[in-house]
């Protein structure tokens, strides 16, 4: 963990212009693919998260959080406008540009007088609009001395580990900022994304720990066709691969160090790529000495994978904590909005697979986590079900400004302001009673199929479509972990008919012509 002393700073002026500054700042943390399993707060997880964690005691804790798209792109572009995929343009990674002239919630924030910074992750393709200042990793970024794109347009290598360098620059840029105004700032990190490549001195860690297999590990996707016909499985050579996700390589695969995953260890100087090497040949010699075969290979590439997953958390989290401390003895902490979530939630072994994009649970949740400002004294759990658009109009409200009409989101302010009706939406206020979904990207890497869906607190109805029909039902409540499919089961038809019914009220509610557009097929 680096210290804070490489930072000089006034205590005493911070204090000063945080006192006279009324309205909050706005820190929002956003990882790529760090899913609820993996964050202690939540309970059961393998791993303890201390510094994320502290953000829930202080604050609130989101129990049912979602996103819209379950897609990086997609989802930062749902969380830029308060919009649905179908609404601000940007539905998949394979063929979208974001189209940056729109409206956005950064350039709303800057005309209420809001200074806006963006650091880490954009993905999004086209130039970030809307910022004062940004400072972003070129698309996917790498781990391993990764390069940036300053928002003057040149580019240049960073020293160090990713996840370290995004939370110096997020420091650095608030210790420059004009201190008379109010700020939101944008920490997005490239953790806990594929490949997993850990800081150098987290290797070792997690290495004695077994990680439990998932409850439906070994899932047979019985009468699920989408779900059999996907390509992220764990146990599928084709899916994960031994070398890329596994880091097992052959002997020779070193020559070789410009391809794929070699190639991003290569990034290291030469001193660290041969302490990297050194671990990784160890483990190397003892797969290829006794090579595991069937279930006990798929259960090694698991390990392997749950390892490094938690070694980029670990490291992440240490930032997150850094990020709080420099919050703290700058003054800013008392009059700033802390939000920890992710693009997506992530599947940890859950049905045999690791990545997300389906609208079962592991993906279509994520964690959120905030620390409130003074004048909001909600705390403990937030019950009601919010979606990544409901950011936008969120910080609107809270700076102050007007929230666009065409906004599709909804402003949470209302769930943060009374801690004593806790599972309610303020006194007498009424909550949405069910979430929309919709994922665009078929074909397409891990062939997930498109789909749309509702969500409320106990059933969900889930349409596949486009080189498929299939309808699926699933009653929460009896079955979590979302294994057997209802549909057109009678004893569910008045479920599976009133679930139908709001379906389409969403559709109309959120104007996605979805179903329209099928009927003419």
């Amino acid at each position: 963990m680096r210290p804070l002393s490489i930072f000089n700073f006034s205590i005493v002026f911070f204090n000063l212009s945080a006192t006279a500054q009324t309205r909050p700042n706005i820190v929002y943390i956003m990882t790529d693919d760090h899913t609820a399993q993996m964050m202690s707060c939540y309970g059961h997880s393998p791993i303890q998260t201390p510094h994320l964690d502290r953000i829930a005691q202080e604050g609130v804790r989101f129990t049912h959080s979602y996103v819209a798209n379950s897609l990086s792109g997609p989802s930062r572009a749902c969380m830029l406008t308060g919009k649905f995929s179908h609404k601000n343009g940007f539905t998949n990674n394979e063929h979208g540009v974001f189209d940056g002239s729109q409206q956005t919630m950064p350039k709303l924030m800057q005309q209420a007088g809001y200074q806006t910074a963006l650091i880490g992750k954009w993905h999004l393709v086209s130039e970030p609009t809307g910022f004062n200042h940004y400072d972003i990793l070129v698309g996917q970024g790498e781990y391993y001395n990764p390069t940036f794109i300053h928002n003057n347009g040149t580019r240049f290598v960073e020293k160090g580990y990713c996840t370290d360098i995004i939370t110096d620059k997020a420091i650095q840029w608030m210790e420059n900022r004009d201190k008379t105004e109010p700020f939101i700032l944008f920490v997005h990190h490239k953790a806990c994304h594929r490949d997993w490549l850990p800081d150098l001195k987290d290797m070792h860690e997690f290495e004695d720990q077994t990680f439990p297999l998932p409850d439906n590990f070994w899932d047979t996707w019985e009468g699920r066709t989408a779900a059999q016909q996907q390509e992220m499985s764990i146990g599928s050579a084709h899916d994960m691969d031994l070398i890329y996700d596994n880091k097992i390589y052959s002997p020779g695969d070193k020559s070789r160090l410009s391809d794929g995953y070699l190639g991003y260890v290569n990034r290291l100087d030469s001193a660290d790529r041969i302490r990297y090497f050194q671990f990784h040949d160890s483990l190397t010699a003892a797969f290829k000495a006794n090579p595991p075969q069937g279930r006990a290979l798929t259960e090694f590439k698991f390990q392997r994978y749950m390892r490094d997953y938690a070694k980029v958390t670990k490291s992440l989290d240490e930032n997150v904590g850094r990020l709080m401390e420099y919050l703290e003895r700058s003054g800013l902490l008392q009059n700033t909005l802390v939000v920890y979530t992710s693009d997506q939630g992530f599947y940890m072994g859950e049905h045999g697979w690791f990545d997300k994009r389906f609208m079962y649970e592991e993906s279509l949740s994520t964690p959120l986590v905030m620390r409130l400002p003074e004048g909001y004294n909600r705390r403990g759990l937030v019950d009601e079900m919010v979606q990544n658009i409901d950011y936008a109009p969120t910080f609107l409200e809270m700076a102050g400004a007007d929230i666009p009409d065409d906004i599709q989101g909804r402003s949470l302010v209302l769930l943060l302001k009374d801690s004593s009706t806790s599972g309610e939406a303020g006194r007498g206020v009424s909550w949405r009673d069910a979430i929309y979904y919709h994922y665009y990207e078929f074909p397409a890497e891990h062939m997930v199929k498109r789909h749309y869906g509702i969500r409320t607190n106990r059933y969900k109805l889930i349409h596949f479509y486009q080189d498929i029909d299939q309808w699926e039902l699933y009653d929460l409540q009896a079955d979590p972990s979302e294994m057997h499919n209802l549909y057109g089961n009678p004893a569910y038809r008045k479920v599976q008919k009133r679930m139908h019914k709001r379906l389409r009220q969403l559709h109309r509610q959120y104007d996605d012509p979805i179903e329209e557009e099928l009927k003419q097929k």
